[in-house]
Formats: C-alpha cells, sequence, structure tokens
C-alpha cells in the first residue's frame, strides 16, 4: 500500500506540470487588454518603423505578438526538450522546467518594459512546450503497464484543470481591486505553484527506464521496488529487451511517399484543432465576452464558467473514448463546433450578444472537450507505426503549436479592441471563418478520416497502405 502510494504520489507531482501548462496558457487573457493599453506607444513605435512590411505596420500585430510570445517558446521547447531529457533525464528535466515556469512567472510580473516582458513569456513558453514532452514520458515511465494510461492521463486533466485555475485566479485578483499592478499580480501567482513544483518533484525518483539507459540498473531496481512493481527482475529484463531494440532499430525517414497518408491526416486534425478558433477563446476570452456587452467583472466570471465546462467535459471524453470510437466523437464535435460558432457568429452580427454569446461558446468547449480534445493526440500515435511513430507525433505537435501560434497572433488584428466601433461585426467575421472551417473538418471526417479504435497495428498499416 505504502509502495502505490509512493508511485501515485510521484505521478500526481510529476502531472503538475500539466497544472501549470494549462495555467501558463490561460492565465494572460485577465491582462491582454491591460497590456495592449500599455504598451500601445510601443507597438505604434514599432509599426511606424516597419510600416512600409505590410501587416508589420499594424499595431494589432505587435499585440499578437505579445500574447503569442509564451507560443513561440512553446514550439522551441516541445522542439528541443528530448536532448536534456535524454542526457540530464526526465526528472532533472522536469527540474529544469519548474525553474523556467517560476523565473517566467516572477519576470512577467516585474516587467520593466515591452521586452523584457516578452522574453519572460517566452521562457514560460519553453517550460510550457519541454513539459509537454517530458511530463507524459515520465510518468509512463514510472508506471506499471496496467495503471499507465490512467496515470497518463493525469497530466491531460491537469492541463484543463490548469486552464480553469488560470481563469478563478484571474476573476479573484479583478475583485481585489488591485489597479496598475493588477496585471503583475496575474502573471505574478504562478510562481507559487511553480515553486511547489519545484520542491515537490525533489522528492521523486529518477526513471527507472532512464536509469538503466545509464547503466545504473541496481538504482533502477531500487526504484522499481519503491513504484511496487510486483517482479522487479521480469521488470528489469522488459526494459534491457526494450532498450536493446531501441539501439538496434533502423532509423527509417518519415517523409517517404509510403507515409504520405498518415501524414496528411496529422497535418489536417492538428490544422483543424487549431481552425476551430478554441485558443482565440482561451487567449482572449475576457474580450470576447466584453466586445458582446459584458463588464469586465462578469466577462471574467464568463470565463470561469467556460473553464468549468472544459474541465467536466473533458473528464466526461476521457471515460467515452474508448467505447464511442476516434471518428463519432469528432463527427459530434464537429456538429457542435458547427452549431455554437455559427450561434456566435449570428449573436456578434445581430448584436444580440450577451448570454447567448456564453451559451454559443459553452456548447463550443463541450463540443471540443468531446470530439477534438479528446481525440487527437490518440489519433496521432495510432496512425503511424512504431518505427516513426515519436517522429509523426512531434509533426502533430509542431503543426498544432504552429497553428495555434497564428491563430492567437492574428486575433487582436482581426477583431480590434472589444469598445471600438465595428468590433462586434468583426468578432461575427472571425466566428463565422471558424465556423466554415468546421464545416470542413466535418467532410473531412465524414470522407476522408478513418476509424482506429480497436483496430491492430498491422491492420491499420494496410488499411493506410503503409504495410
Amino acid at each position: 500500500m505504502q509502495t502505490r502510494g509512493f508511485l501515485l504520489r510521484s505521478a500526481i507531482v510529476a502531472a503538475l506540470g500539466g497544472l501549470l501548462f494549462g495555467f501558463d496558457t490561460a492565465v494572460i487573457s485577465g491582462a491582454e487588454q491591460t497590456l495592449q493599453q500599455m504598451f500601445a506607444a510601443t507597438y505604434e513605435s514599432l509599426a511606424a518603423g516597419l510600416g512600409h512590411l505590410g501587416f508589420l505596420g499594424r499595431p494589432g500585430f505587435w499585440h499578437g505578438c505579445t500574447t503569442a510570445s509564451a507560443l513561440i517558446g512553446t514550439i522551441l521547447g516541445a522542439a528541443l526538450a528530448g536532448k536534456p531529457s535524454d542526457r540530464l533525464g526526465r526528472r532533472n528535466t522536469l527540474v529544469l522546467l519548474a525553474v523556467l515556469y517560476f523565473v517566467s512567472a516572477v519576470g512577467s510580473a516585474l516587467a520593466w518594459d515591452w521586452w523584457s516582458f516578452v522574453i519572460a513569456r517566452l521562457v514560460g513558453g519553453l517550460a510550457v512546450g519541454g513539459s509537454s514532452v517530458v511530463g507524459p514520458i515520465y510518468i509512463a515511465e514510472i508506471s506499471p503497464p496496467r495503471s499507465r494510461g490512467r496515470l497518463v492521463a493525469l497530466f491531460q486533466f491537469n492541463i484543463v484543470f490548469g486552464i480553469l485555475l488560470a481563469f478563478l485566479s484571474n476573476y479573484l485578483i479583478g475583485r481585489l481591486n488591485l489597479g496598475d499592478v493588477e496585471w503583475r499580480w496575474i502573471f505574478g501567482v504562478e510562481a507559487f505553484p511553480a515553486a511547489a513544483f519545484l520542491l515537490l518533484l525533489l522528492g521523486n525518483p529518477r526513471s527507472p527506464r532512464w536509469l538503466m539507459t545509464q547503466g545504473r540498473t541496481d538504482e533502477a531496481r531500487t526504484v522499481l521496488q519503491r513504484l511496487g512493481v510486483r517482479d522487479v527482475e521480469e521488470e528489469i529484463r522488459a526494459i534491457e529487451n526494450s532498450i536493446e531494440l531501441d539501439h538496434h532499430r533502423v532509423r527509417e525517414p518519415l517523409f517517404q511517399k509510403k507515409y504520405f497518408r498518415p501524414i496528411l491526416l496529422a497535418f489536417l486534425i492538428a490544422m483543424f484543432n487549431q481552425l476551430s478558433g478554441i485558443n482565440a477563446l482561451l487567449y482572449y476570452s475576457q474580450r470576447i465576452f466584453e466586445m458582446a456587452g459584458a463588464g469586465a467583472e462578469f466577462a471574467r466570471l464568463q470565463s470561469v464558467i467556460i473553464g468549468a465546462t472544459n474541465l467536466v467535459f473533458t473528464m466526461l471524453a476521457l471515460t467515452i473514448i474508448d467505447h464511442f470510437g476516434r471518428k463519432r466523437l469528432m463527427f459530434v464535435g464537429s456538429l457542435g463546433y458547427i452549431l455554437s460558432l455559427s450561434t456566435v457568429a449570428w449573436a456578434f452580427y445581430t448584436e444580440r450578444g450577451g448570454m447567448i454569446v456564453l451559451a454559443g461558446f459553452m456548447l463550443f468547449i463541450a463540443s471540443h472537450a468531446f470530439g477534438q480534445g479528446a481525440v487527437i493526440w490518440v489519433f496521432i500515435s495510432e496512425i503511424f507505426p512504431n518505427r516513426v511513430r515519436a517522429r509523426g507525433q512531434a509533426l502533430g505537435s509542431f503543426t498544432h503549436w504552429f497553428m495555434c501560434a497564428a491563430i492567437s497572433w492574428t486575433f487582436p488584428m482581426l477583431v480590434g479592441k472589444a469598445d471600438a466601433p465595428g468590433a462586434s461585426q468583426a468578432g461575427a467575421g472571425v466566428f463565422a471563418f471558424y465556423a466554415a472551417m468546421m464545416v470542413l473538418q466535418l467532410v473531412w471526417v465524414i470522407f476522408v478520416m478513418p476509424e482506429t479504435k480497436g483496430v491492430p497495428l498491422e491492420q491499420m498499416q494496410r488499411k493506410l497502405a503503409l504495410a
């Protein structure tokens, strides 16, 4: 019982990286309009100096840069995390990422100009990207096969929980009436869970698989015993065989003709994931609700409602994904996307706003949790064979984060300030575009997307003409 408790504690601590991932992603929604006012002179200066370069001459572009700066770091962090993870070990890399989370939170809170703020946010993005790669790997490597799926799911759950905590934190800080320093507290409060993550990680074991790749078998044996593995010697032999297999595996190029279809499937599902506008809502939720006529405080409360809806339906989706299949969930999610985004676009166009927009986005976030949110990473992992799966997953991840950065960067250029003339009409156009993209996703789901639930790898390879 004690060893099971140690395993659960270690997995929960590692999953705090997911909580910080979600928190860092959504926290900027409570301060981005303040940042736009505060850095307005910088935006105007940059736009004036680069006005001859088209959209670089628009202040909205530079505010989009401010909001998306963390996402640039996320792309880099996800791409670069593998090497320190292999060299330093999974746990020590998580410790390093916890330090980056802490530095980013403090740096963002104490930023003295636009450049210092953007750099601090970029550092936080490095931590987010690294966590998305290393956290699930670490949890998988310390978990016994019988409970691995549930424990890795802790990380995914904590991402959504972190988003809710960010919205709730923004709402509570907003009620304190902190004036000019409010935005500093919004970002600085992340330092507390980051510090807790750092300190708690020091009590976590190293990954037994990583220890064995370093020739430290006795240490790995001790860790496996502490984690409650029933037959330690059998697990040691299994890890040795796995390492030996990896060592002799021929490295095959991903980009070749026979992998064209899974590459295209991974690219399209990741692209459609972001063309739904999900991260426009997460990054700009307060602005969007203010565009619909809500006051600042009520807009933040509506963001909390969205975060809670996301959490509830994500938990529900995780329990049914293996019963209903990937394609059916994507079909239902696509219909929900189209209905909800069309409703939101209509509400903005007719300037009815208010509760119609909130109801539309509650349906939208539920549709996302049931569809794309539950399916994307499972689907991508199932369409590639073992020999190129990691690189296929990396391609999907890169496409996802690149499109996320593009959507987040361009949104403020497209809609303008919440109280600007024509903001409601601009919002109608943007959300109508997202709805149209989801019509294309629905067509793709019906006619192109294969069902991967319960399909053996060999059969999937024949289905995608990979054999």
